[in-house]
């Protein structure tokens, strides 16, 4: 008898012990949430130093889905992510007057800079990025990447297009590609067939593969990059995250967020300048 009680001790303790196993293991994976940001935040390298400090701040994983802009609100409106980490001002806050987010906050901005060959045949070099895309329009000695995704790059690109009157670039030239992938892949084509390409600067300073791909045109007000970061509304997916997406987002936006994002640099030039008090 007294062996039969220990064995149903032994298996109760055993019970109770994978019972909470599995509540450690579930409060774990509760800790953590999904965001979908854009791959320029991820391919400058700007998530590997700004995440670890959240996480060591929060207890919260954060798991990123780097897509372009345009995908990653459509993540947001399917409830396939807690928060969204986006760069395109006029759709996220179509995005949130369509009730698909609580709230956009800015949270950072750098700018976009014009890169091509050194010997610019296009003859585009200046402030003027509308001028820019006006030249590379008529040339017929040079090519133009376009990411063709969606993103906040490619939302803007279509802006300085569209500025020139030309609404869709697509054969109105020889010389426009559409890669459809991410900013590092398109700058990798245009630095191997010696061809232009809108990038954020992020990217820029972090890529490694240049080529004779140099900066030709910077400093227009219009190249202004802002980022912003939306929680996803509950009402229209209850099942999302909104208090550790929430902490993200206060904490993206609060003076260690800040500072951290402020501290983040390559060969001693800051990527992304913390503006949380803009609109």
């Amino acid at each position: 008898m007294v062996i039969g009680m220990m064995l149903k001790r032994c298996v109760a303790l055993l019970a109770l012990a994978a019972g909470l196993g599995f509540t450690g293991a579930a409060n774990a994976q509760e800790k953590s949430i999904v965001m979908a940001s854009t791959t320029s935040t991820e391919q400058s390298g700007l998530f590997a130093h700004l995440l670890p400090v959240f996480t060591k701040a929060t207890g919260v994983e954060v798991k990123v889905v780097a897509l372009g802009t345009g995908q990653a609100l459509d993540m947001g409106r399917r409830g396939d992510a807690d928060v969204l980490f986006v760069h395109d001002q006029p759709a996220e806050e179509k995005f949130v007057a369509e009730g698909w987010g609580l709230k956009r906050t800015a949270v950072m901005y750098n700018d976009f800079v014009l890169v091509g060959p050194a010997a610019d045949p296009a003859a585009v070099k200046g402030k003027d990025i509308v001028a820019a895309f006006a030249k590379l329009s008529g040339s017929t000695a040079a090519s133009f990447i376009s990411r063709g995704d969606k993103s906040g790059t490619h939302a803007a690109e279509l802006r300085y297009w569209k500025a020139t009157g030309i609404d869709t670039p697509a054969g109105k030239f020889a010389g426009y590609k559409e890669c459809g992938c991410g900013m590092g892949p398109a700058l990798n084509i245009a630095s191997s067939t010696d061809g232009y390409a809108l990038t954020d600067r992020g990217t820029w300073l972090s890529f490694k593969n240049r080529g004779a791909l140099a900066v030709l045109v910077e400093g227009d007000t219009r190249l202004f990059n802002q980022y912003g970061v939306i929680v996803v509304n509950p009402a229209k997916h209850p099942h999302t995250k909104t208090d550790l997406a929430q902490a993200f987002a206060d904490w993206v936006v609060s003076a260690p967020g800040q500072a951290t994002i402020a501290a983040y640099k390559i060969g001693g030039e800051q990527l992304f300048f913390p503006n949380a008090s803009a609109k």
